[in-house]
């Protein structure tokens, strides 16, 4: 990964719908470069996808909620019916398996609190997998983002930060969170 790589993931990270022509103007090579590198990038499973961001209000999704779940046992049984369980319900978007208290954190978008009582009192508490749920209903959305902070890969590859990017070797900087 060179800075032309690095370059071409800042440029669709905030334009996934950039053409190759676009993409190499902004990047400074050709068209021919850029789909090869993308192509590649895409090959190796740097690029995932590419898909729409929805407005969840847009779609009368006024409610988003995270959901601590602490399960009943430790099991392998447990957590699977667990799992299988999330898969179900269409309004989770993000499960994360995490250390301390809760064994997972769910986010959902649901269109109103009823709704979400609905999924925490029929389908959440009464399932044999879970012992209890925290829910945290949000109040208002601080920050919002699916760009992934580049600049650690410059660092890793001791090539030059993407224009607008600020290297970040030696001492700290005090706007960098993190060792």
């Amino acid at each position: 990964m060179d800075e032309f790589d690095i370059k071409l993931l800042k440029a669709l990270q905030e334009d996934g719908r950039l053409t190759n022509n676009e993409l190499a103007e902004r990047i400074g090579l050709s068209a021919s470069q850029c789909s090869r590198r993308r192509a590649a990038l895409e090959e190796s499973g740097v690029i995932e996808s590419y898909h729409a961001v929805l407005s969840a209000e847009a779609v009368g999704l006024d409610v988003l909620v995270f959901i601590q779940v602490g399960l009943a046992t430790q099991s392998p049984d447990s957590g699977q019916a667990f799992v299988k369980l999330i898969d179900g319900i269409e309004e989770v978007q993000e499960v994360f398996s995490l250390t301390g208290d809760a064994d997972y954190l769910v986010k959902m978008a649901v269109p109103d609190l009823k709704v979400l009582s609905r999924i925490l009192n029929d389908v959440l508490l009464p399932h044999r997998s879970v012992a209890h749920v925290h829910s945290y209903v949000v109040l208002d959305r601080v920050k919002q983002t699916t760009q992934l902070p580049l600049r650690y890969l410059s660092e890793a590859h001791g090539t030059q930060a993407p224009a607008g990017e600020a290297p970040r070797r030696g001492a700290r900087s005090p706007d960098r969170l993190g060792p």
